[in-house]
Parts: structure tokens; C-alpha cells; sequence
């Protein structure tokens, strides 16, 4: 029978979320935990790859077990308590015996942090920018990405990509509140320049590494070294050398996948 997994994790101890040689990683991590409770060897498929640092919120994955020892409620319960901390199984439900974490998703969305003043509270989960940010101007050159592009320009080299092409269908910067400053009660005055900063970026298919090379190019355009024109260029010139710096990756979270039900 086959599995859907919902998950939650803080990639910060991971090297990612696929397997890798010799560094912890979140699929290995949860597979182990999966076959240890049911007694057999299990391989667990997720949505898709997310770097090393990143985190994700409500993560898809399945898998497929012959194992009829635990429910699947009892599963989710008893994984929940063998996990580590930073890992938790939201819920555990049959699926169709075709239904596929990676390929049957039609939308990816993730979700960037920045803040631009010093807060302790806020540094594990976001990126510290200290500079002055034209976020009007960051949403002009956003708004540019909108659409089907060959998003070459933001991608790591070396990827194995057979198409570099995607579908984006939401860009866009938001101010927000972080709950720790809500409870201080250090709400913003009306009118002032937001001291916190997330983006969203929703797309069919997202490239490696491209999320956080947008957000570096992005960022520039706020800063006033590039302009919100010259977006189109610079997607047309396909070449990662002539996009931005990528931003750090612990400010990064994967924050939901969707699929044709839904």
C-alpha cells in the first residue's frame, strides 16, 4: 500500500532533504525511523530536493510498505516520538497505489525572510539586510518573472535539469510581523519602512539553487544597483553570472505543495 506523508523540518543540521554520502539528511533520516517501526526496508519519495540550510513547512512525500503491523494514525503518532525534534509528521494517509509526491505536483510555493534591523529573535529563520530596500521597485522587477521563462539565469551550474524552463505564478515582497515582536509590542508606526520583509514565489517547477539567486538579484534592484527594467534582459541572457549573489539558505522554507485534488 502506498503512503502520502505530511512533514514539517528545519534543515539547519541537514545537508538537504535528498541522501547524501556521509552528511545527515532528512530523507535518510525519516526512512530509517519508518522501516525501524515497520519492520521492513522502506524508501521514501519526496516533492523534491531542498538545499542544504533550507527548511519546509508542510512537505510532501510517500512511500510504499507491505506492512500491515501499524494504522496509519499509529504510525504518524509513534513516528512523531522517535524523530528528532526538528522533524514532525503532521499526518500519515493511503494514497492511490499511482499517486507521486514529485511528479503529481502542480504548484510549489516558497517563502523568504529578511529583516533589516538587528533581532535576535528573528536571526535563525531570516536573512539580516541592513540596507535601505526600494520595495516597490523589488516588486516591479518581480513582477517580470511572472509567466514562462527559461529561468537559466538563476540556476546553480552543474544541474541535470532536461528543461530550464518554468511557470511562475505568484512573485511578489509582503511586509509582515514576526511574533516575537508582536509580543514585545514593537508594532511598526503606520507609515514607516517595514523592518521585515517575506517573499513568495509560487511556480510548476522550481530550478536548483533558484530561489535564492531571484531573491540576491531581486535585492539588488531594491538596493538601486540594477533596475526593475532590466529583468527581461537578464532572464533573456540565460547566464547565472549575470544575475545577483544567492542569499543564505537558513532564511529559505519550501512552504507548500500542491497537487490536482486540491
Amino acid at each position: 500500500m502506498r503512503f502520502k506523508l505530511t512533514l514539517s523540518y528545519d534543515g539547519s543540521a541537514y545537508s538537504g532533504w535528498q541522501i547524501q554520502p556521509n552528511a545527515p539528511s532528512v530523507q535518510d533520516t525519516l526512512q530509517q525511523a519508518i522501516s525501524v517501526l515497520l519492520g521492513e526496508e522502506i524508501a521514501v519519495t519526496g516533492a523534491g530536493r531542498t538545499d542544504a540550510g533550507v527548511h519546509a513547512i508542510r512537505y510532501v512525500a510517500h512511500f510504499d510498505s507491505a506492512s500491515d503491523r501499524l494504522s496509519a494514525q499509529e504510525l504518524g503518532y509513534k513516528l512523531n516520538a522517535i524523530l528528532p525534534a526538528s522533524i514532525v509528521v503532521h499526518d500519515v494517509v493511503p494514497v492511490r497505489a499511482d499517486f507521486h509526491a514529485r511528479f503529481d505536483a502542480v504548484s510549489r510555493s516558497y517563502l523568504y525572510f529578511i529583516h533589516r534591523g538587528k533581532d535576535p529573535f528573528s536571526a535563525q529563520y531570516s536573512w539580516s539586510c541592513g540596507w535601505p530596500l526600494d520595495v516597490e521597485a523589488m516588486n516591479a522587477a518581480a513582477r517580470h518573472l511572472l509567466g514562462t521563462h527559461d529561468f537559466s539565469c538563476f540556476e546553480k551550474t552543474g544541474g541535470n535539469n532536461q528543461t530550464s524552463i518554468c511557470t511562475v505564478r505568484e512573485a511578489f515582497w509582503a511586509p509582515y510581523t514576526p511574533q516575537a515582536v508582536a509580543l514585545q509590542g514593537l508594532l511598526p508606526a503606520a507609515g514607516t519602512p517595514a523592518e521585515y520583509l517575506v517573499f513568495r514565489i509560487t511556480a510548476d517547477r522550481f530550478l536548483r539553487n533558484m530561489v535564492r539567486a531571484v531573491v540576491g538579484t531581486l535585492v539588488e534592484v531594491g538596493r538601486g544597483k540594477r533596475s526593475a527594467d532590466d529583468m527581461p534582459a537578464l532572464l533573456a541572457s540565460r547566464s547565472r553570472c549575470a544575475a545577483g549573489e544567492s542569499v543564505p539558505a537558513h532564511a529559505l522554507f519550501l512552504a507548500d505543495v500542491k497537487y490536482p485534488q486540491e
